[in-house]
């Protein structure tokens, strides 16, 4: 059977993270169509995730935001006398970088880069400091300070996104107003994609009104028929899937599905979180198409008896809709199913292991071969 080689097509045949949150520096030399990323508790897993989705996403805003607000990091409520002339009380950017730093000290950027078989390709964050003045034609623009504490005006603090194309200027007080606004960022036209990133959390699918954006890129589409084929791998009597409501400004949209064992249609709620969770991932995935998907705690809510064949599913998928797809797991059964779904496919599947040895974390990569001796022999790799 042809086996593509790792980096065939992928926007992530290898990846470099240094300076993010547990990863002082971290390579992984190799990931495959599908990767499955395994380790105990605090090893980084769903740090690799995070800053695969800010790497796709060119730093944005909105990505910044949601990920510091995900772990409950974006703020630390103070009166606004307190917070003037210190930037920890405008957002808690330091939360990404490694080490936990005040924003005052001397750290490193995050640098998160791969390496493929053309160039060198990263995204650097790094915080910066600016003034506002005006050019010779009275145009306001920001120059960056190389020592804000010898600066009697004011100043903004800001993170600073850097690719090999252009650099952004994120200020922290922006950030500041909209988590006392409590809402996110809207993107914006200037935050552009370098590649479709979706991310489905361990929560997807539990609120399906939050699918919303995705069934409209799939509705009255061939896809249509992956995602009710997904749904019977749990329930085969499903025949058919749609949204509906949402009339009113206020309301969401409401999942419902066709099913021979019901005489009318009924809410994909009513068949349990599995199904629920499969559809998120279903639907996220034939939306990622030529991009990424980004799969957190994979297990979640998927019984082990039905694991391989979602497993099968997404390395279909993967190869038919030109998807890479990463995911996490702390569950041997996901590890099991996923070794024999990747031995049956014709793309590559590899398996991630973080290990931690003191203060340093180590990847170490199984790939097909390898997953074939493992399958095997047995060999326990969580």
């Amino acid at each position: 059977m042809y086996k593509k080689t790792h980096d065939d097509g992928l926007h992530f045949p290898n990846l470099i993270i240094q300076g993010y949150r547990v990863f002082k520096s971290l390579e992984v030399p190799k990931l495959g169509r599908v990767t499955l990323i395994t380790g105990r508790n605090n090893t980084g897993k769903s740090s690799i995730l995070e800053a695969l989705r800010l790497y796709a996403n060119n730093a944005a805003p909105s990505v910044i935001y949601d990920i510091l607000a995900s772990r409950e990091e974006y703020i630390r409520e103070v009166d606004d006398s307190e917070r003037t002339g210190d930037p920890e009380t405008a957002f808690n950017a330091s939360a990404l970088f490694h080490g936990f730093p005040r924003l005052s000290e001397d750290f490193g950027p995050i640098v998160i880069s791969t390496n493929g078989s053309t160039r060198l390709k990263k995204l650097s964050i790094r915080v910066g400091w600016f003034v506002e003045e005006e050019d010779e034609d009275e145009i306001p623009r920001l120059v960056e300070l190389e020592d804000p504490s010898a600066e009697e005006r004011e100043y903004i603090t800001a993170l600073v996104a850097e690719t090999e194309e252009r650099r952004r200027i994120h200020n922290l007080e922006t950030f500041r107003r909209y988590a006392r606004a409590n809402r996110m960022p809207s993107r914006r036209p200037s935050d552009t994609e370098r590649m479709p990133c979706i991310l489905v959390s361990p929560y997807s699918g539990r609120n399906t009104d939050a699918l919303e954006r995705l069934w409209d890129g799939v509705a009255l589409t061939d896809n249509e028929k992956d995602v009710v084929e997904a749904l019977q791998i749990i329930d085969p009597s499903i025949t058919a899937v749609s949204m509906v409501g949402g009339e009113a400004s206020s309301e969401g949209r409401t999942a419902i599905v066709r099913s021979k064992d019901f005489p009318r249609p009924v809410p994909l709620r009513s068949f349990g979180d599995g199904v629920n969770r499969l559809f998120a991932i279903a639907l996220s995935l034939v939306n990622a198409r030529g991009g990424v998907l980004l799969i957190d705690e994979f297990e979640n809510g998927l019984h082990h008896t039905v694991q391989v064949d979602v497993w099968r599913m997404i390395f279909k998928l993967a190869q038919s809709l030109d998807v890479q797809v990463i995911a996490t797991t702390h569950s041997g059964d996901a590890v099991k199913h996923f070794q024999k779904a990747a031995a049956e496919s014709p793309e590559e599947g590899v398996i991630l292991r973080l290990v931690r040895k003191g203060e340093k974390l180590f990847p170490v990569a199984f790939d097909e071969d390898e997953l074939e001796i493992i399958t095997r022999d047995k060999i326990e790799v969580r």
